[in-house]
């Protein structure tokens, strides 16, 4: 068991809820706050289809040992990030 990796995998899904249930968009960096449409909508996105898969991919690669794990979390968290880059990119962007 990686307890660090538990650890911020926990952390991921405190923001997750921080994000996408309770709007903080301010911890998201990156982001001009007057070119985005729905703010809200911003926060369910980034926390439902980011945070909160790579906090539960997190968790479950600090329970359970199998062989590439380090490749298999990097290849999800990086697709995810593209995925929700693009999303924001085309339908949240003035």
């Amino acid at each position: 068991m990686d307890t660090e990796l538990l650890v911020i995998g926990i952390l991921f899904l405190v923001v997750s809820f921080l994000v996408g249930v309770l709007k903080q968009t301010w911890l998201l960096s990156g982001f001009n706050e007057k070119a985005i449409k729905d703010k809200a909508r911003l926060g369910r996105v980034s926390g439902s289809m980011f945070f909160l898969p790579v906090g539960v991919c997190m968790i479950l690669n600090s329970l359970i040992d199998y062989p590439n794990e380090q490749f298999v979390l990097l290849t999800v968290s990086l697709i995810l990030l593209v995925l929700v880059y693009f999303y924001i990119n085309r339908k949240l962007l003035n």
